[in-house]
């Protein structure tokens, strides 16, 4: 079995919902440029050989903010969608040999710097032993709701009916899939026009069924401005 592993952090979207006028995964937690954390959560994983960070063509900001990292470079090959982003990063690794097509690639959020080693070690050792690609996930815990049809008069939405969460789970990242699978799964799903949320969602398009692996709260993905205040408590809790 190939265990070359590698890790791709697409980060060249602008993260509209954060809020700032910086692009948030160059704003601080904790004190720290987000990206810079993301990055440093994976290299606490010594299997991973190296971090590929997928940037817009013209960023002025990386550099700075990865400088001194270890194993870490910055490719300036993202493109306008995530998707595309991650695509582009994954192909780049493949030209320059960073990676082989039957190694194995982790692609996670630049948003996600709480990241837990454990969790961590959790999606690696899954997917060896059974060598088959997954994800971090957690079984949905609260009651769903779907919205109806609003009426245009009215300022709020109604629900329309409650949905059985037995067997929903919440994606994380990151997710850990083959090399040359998942750049194969992206370019297909791509070309047909199908909306990829995830990579999971690449590979499903091509009948893959990812295994599931339990995550974990504190790995949330950082949308919204008040997220950030809760990173920056959480990554300030794990120092004690």
């Amino acid at each position: 079995m190939n265990r070359k592993l590698i890790a791709i952090v697409p980060a060249a979207g602008i993260g509209q919902r954060a809020g700032g006028q910086t692009p948030k995964q160059y704003q601080a937690v904790a004190g720290v440029a987000m990206l810079r954390r993301t990055v440093m959560a994976l290299r606490n994983e010594p299997r991973i050989g190296q971090i590929r960070v997928g940037l817009a063509p013209k960023d002025g900001d990386a550099t700075a903010i990865l400088q001194g990292l270890p194993n870490t470079v910055g490719r300036f090959c993202g493109g306008v969608s995530r998707a595309l982003t991650v695509k582009n990063t994954l192909a780049d690794a493949l030209a320059e040999g960073a990676i082989d097509a039957d190694g194995w690639v982790l692609v996670h959020d630049a948003a996600r710097p709480g990241l837990g080693a454990a969790a961590l070690a959790r999606l690696i050792d899954g997917c060896w032993q059974h060598q088959q690609g997954g994800l971090l996930a957690l079984p949905v815990a609260d009651t769903v709701k779907r919205q109806g049809t609003a009426v245009s008069h009215e300022k709020a939405p109604k629900v329309q009916a409650s949905v059985d969460r037995t067997g929903l789970w919440l994606a994380q990242t990151p997710q850990m899939f083959m090399a040359g699978a998942l750049l194969q799964a992206l370019e297909s799903a791509l070309a047909a026009g199908v909306p990829i949320t995830d990579e999971a969602s690449a590979m499903e398009f091509t009948g893959a069924q990812p295994l599931l692996v339990l995550g974990e709260r504190r790995n949330f993905k950082v949308t919204w401005p008040e997220d950030f205040e809760l990173m920056s408590v959480l990554l300030d809790e794990s120092k004690g």
